[in-house]
């Protein structure tokens, strides 16, 4: 029994109370320091999922497409990270939909602070943090690139401080649809690297993606619009209680306070959005170039070929058609003797 409760607070979530409803009472959960026991164990599941999908999947792949190392690396990189996304997407769906919070909008700002969790929800937020801790020693395990690890450390920061976040200040129901929808732009660009790597020559995969980043922005800057500008300031306890978990719905009170905040989140969107732009420009503009190099290619080979096809039936030569070693393709007229 003692080895049972230790196991127990390895592998489910802990910290679950019994809150009273109308139809009787409901187990929810709330998150403490026990939930890092919880994160160490799933750490070193995702290590092993990792190593799974890399030796029985992604190997074999790169065996028979023979990629050079640094293709190599990023296609090892956008396969684990398309596993991930399609799982993370699927779950966080599921998760959204059945809890009701894409049929009801306004139950993502109702009743803050969210302290109660379901068991759903609380278990995808223990998974996620532990995925992306995960990535840290990954970086090690598959001996990344020096020049490829702080792109990655930038994400990986952002991501936990964005999952840490939305779990610790009881925000978590925006932060699923801000996951889900992240995760379904990142999904559809690591889906179309891995296709890109197979035929260079394919690249449809990128204009769909392109769509679904645009859609996902304008999905996420329209959400932060509404529960932050309209949604957390209506809501009834305005008083700073850090007990129950509400820690700044009192600030979005001050007007120039809740115009800071999404002042802030706009130039965040506009920033990803001219690095997205500056991306299919320069995309486009080495798409042009090489389909301009391909024309001179093709002409440049029109006109040898026209050059050998001179060569083979004679030249000119001050209005008289001649052979290739210069004599006159004329016959010789004998002389009587």
């Amino acid at each position: 029994q003692v080895t049972a409760k230790t196991a127990f607070l390895f592998i489910l979530p802990q910290y679950n109370v019994s809150v009273p409803t109308a139809d009787g009472e409901l187990v929810q959960y709330h998150y403490g320091l026990k939930d890092l026991v919880t994160i160490l164990f799933y750490i070193f599941i995702a290590i092993i999922l990792h190593a799974v999908v890399q030796e029985y999947a992604l190997d074999k792949i790169n065996r028979r497409l023979h990629l050079s190392k640094v293709k190599h690396s990023k296609f090892n990189e956008s396969g684990q990270l398309v596993a991930f996304h399609l799982t993370s997407v699927i779950w966080c769906s599921y998760v959204v939909v059945t809890e009701g919070y894409i049929s009801n909008p306004r139950s993502l700002w109702e009743n803050y602070p969210h302290v109660y969790l379901p068991y759903q929800v609380k278990f995808f937020y223990l998974c996620q943090l532990a995925y992306w801790l995960h990535a840290l020693p990954e970086l090690y395990f598959q001996k990344v690139r020096k020049e490829e690890i702080p792109r990655q450390l930038r994400c990986i920061a952002l991501y936990l401080l964005h999952i840490a976040g939305a779990y610790l200040l009881n925000l978590t129901r925006l932060g699923l649809i801000l996951l889900l929808l992240q995760y379904l732009a990142e999904f559809f660009f690591h889906m179309a690297r891995l296709v890109y790597f197979t035929d260079e020559n394919n690249e449809k995969l990128f204009n769909v993606w392109a769509v679904v980043f645009v859609v996902t922005r304008l999905f996420t800057l329209t959400l932060y619009i509404l529960v932050i500008g309209f949604g957390l300031p209506r809501v009834e306890s305005q008083a700073l209680d850090p007990e129950r978990g509400n820690f700044f719905s009192f600030l979005f009170n001050n007007i120039l306070f809740r115009m800071s905040v999404l002042l802030l989140v706009c130039l965040f969107q506009a920033s990803v959005m001219w690095r997205f732009i500056h991306f299919q420009l320069r995309r486009w503009r080495e798409f042009w170039n090489e389909q301009s190099s391909r024309k001179r290619a093709a002409a440049a080979g029109t006109k040898q070929q026209s050059k050998l096809l001179k060569r083979d039936s004679g030249y000119h030569e001050n209005g008289v058609v001649k052979a290739e070693n210069g004599t006159s393709p004329r016959t010789k007229k004998l002389k009587s003797p």
